[in-house]
């Protein structure tokens, strides 16, 4: 028999099932990877116990767009994105971008994956398309050894850019690939890391960066290995490119995506708030799913989805922290609390919003469904064992506990969960990330960002 873990007497279990249940005074029974029980008074012998006799119990989170090696991006007012054009950004941070190795893959990742898990994440997809002549094809393996190490679910994003500027692409001569390297190394990542199976820890997502900064071709023959390998496929759309693609192909991208086949339940799509409602309507009906990343699109000034009209869709929503660039933070914790209050900004207009509790099924339940994950995203048997744990004893929260589902966002508790558990195993508990050596990393991240990026690029001088 697998190990058992006995969570005892949960203050409330909120399961995010279909028929939304919350238990009350219950226990939840671990065995290996996945949940065997939930109910009162269950009987483990042997089992570890854990006491939550003071807590709320959530499903874990499920993070479906972010740019890990941005990490090391962050603070810096010499890069000030809400005062910027989004052409002089681009100028000024792929200068930082374009000089990243491998070993910065690592320790950045090390950081967004630590900062995920501590805010109750517990699978995260990263769209890694930073391939410079520094890091070689080397940025998955070495994300993979990352999540390894601190034991998060890790769904990788293989992107790649290949359109030089020459020819109307942005990013610079030094960080593309040819369709072919890009390929190449899809298949090698696929037979690698890439688990099907239920309660896999990692897979592997082939994901061209935007069509504006690729051949038409890397989506082409994108498509074309990704059903015969069975991977799911996902890229930047609706984020203001469409001027740029209808004067280029004369159509819109989700047009140029139905054209060449980039379309279909298993592709999903980040920000999209430049969508019509037409386009909307064709996601809902075609099965395609659309990562909300509200915290950069606050910060760019960019329209925030209208969560409501999407749900009379039938689009899948999940939730993204999106770029370290672009947010500063990966939490997605955050990113829920400030999802929901944009809602609300807009509720007088837009005829209401959606709750605070439909903000978490969207955060875990939409984001399984986005991964194409049924074995994750609620608390039920035969699920996946992925969940957090808040302290509600805690004084702050005093008077709001009537309502756990609705507690999270719109009570903004979005700070360090008690505990974090992932396919069974506790990853974070009481302050601490289990078997490693927190503070011994995070040196070692300083380091490699000193040596790679603050001794050498312009973005990190008179900072003091």
């Amino acid at each position: 028999m697998d190990n058992q873990i006995l969570i005892r007497n949960a203050r409330a279990i909120v399961t995010c099932d279909e028929q939304d249940r919350v238990f009350y005074g219950a226990d939840l029974l671990v065995e290996g990877p996945k949940i065997k029980a939930i109910g009162k008074n269950l009987s483990a012998p042997g089992a570890q116990v854990v006491d939550a006799s003071d807590c709320f119990v959530y499903p874990g989170l499920i993070n479906t767009h972010h740019h890990f090696f941005q990490t090391f991006v962050r603070n810096l007012r010499t890069i000030d994105y809400p005062n910027m054009t989004v052409p002089d950004w681009i100028d000024k941070i792929y200068r930082i971008f374009q000089v990243i190795d491998d070993e910065v893959i690592y320790y950045s990742s090390l950081t967004a994956m630590a900062d995920l898990i501590k805010h109750g994440c517990t699978c995260a997809f990263d769209h890694q398309y930073c391939y410079t002549r520094a890091t070689g094809n080397r940025p998955v393996d070495r994300q993979m050894e990352a999540a390894k190490l601190l034991g998060i679910r890790y769904h990788a994003g293989r992107g790649t850019d290949t359109l030089p500027r020459s020819k109307g692409g942005s990013i610079p001569e030094n960080m593309l690939e040819t369709t072919e390297e890009y390929l190449a190394d899809c298949e090698r990542l696929a037979g690698l890391y890439h688990d099907p199976a239920p309660y896999s820890m990692s897979q592997i997502v082939m994901s061209p960066c935007q069509p504006i900064n690729c051949y038409r071709e890397t989506f082409t023959e994108t498509v074309d290995m990704a059903r015969r390998l069975g991977l799911r496929m996902h890229t930047h759309l609706g984020e203001g490119e469409n001027e740029i693609m209808e004067a280029r192909w004369g159509m819109r991208t989700l047009d140029w995506c139905k054209e060449i086949g980039f379309v279909g339940p298993d592709v999903w799509v980040a920000h999209a708030w430049e969508l019509t409602e037409d386009e909307y309507d064709y996601l809902g009906r075609n099965g395609m799913g659309i990562s909300h990343c509200p915290t950069p699109a606050i910060l760019g000034g960019f329209p925030i989805l209208h969560m409501k009209k999407l749900q009379a869709h039938n689009v899948c929503v999940s939730l993204g922290c999106d770029g370290s660039a672009t947010n500063d933070s990966s939490s997605l914790l955050d990113a829920m609390r400030t999802a929901w209050m944009m809602q609300a900004f807009y509720s007088k207009e837009r005829g209401g919003c959606i709750s605070p509790y439909e903000m978490l099924k969207i955060a875990t339940m939409g984001g399984a469904k986005t991964l194409g994950r049924d074995d994750l995203g609620s608390l039920e048997p035969e699920k996946g064992a992925d969940l957090f744990f808040i302290d509600a004893g805690k004084l702050e929260l005093t008077g709001t506990l009537h309502d756990p589902r609705n507690l999270l966002a719109r009570a903004g508790v979005t700070g360090y969960t008690a505990l974090t558990m992932i396919n069974g195993r506790i990853v974070w508990q009481d302050g601490q990330l289990t078997g490693v050596d927190e503070r011994k990393l995070a040196q070692e991240g300083e380091a490699a960002c000193t040596r790679v990026l603050r001794e050498r690029c312009e973005a990190f001088r008179g900072l003091e």
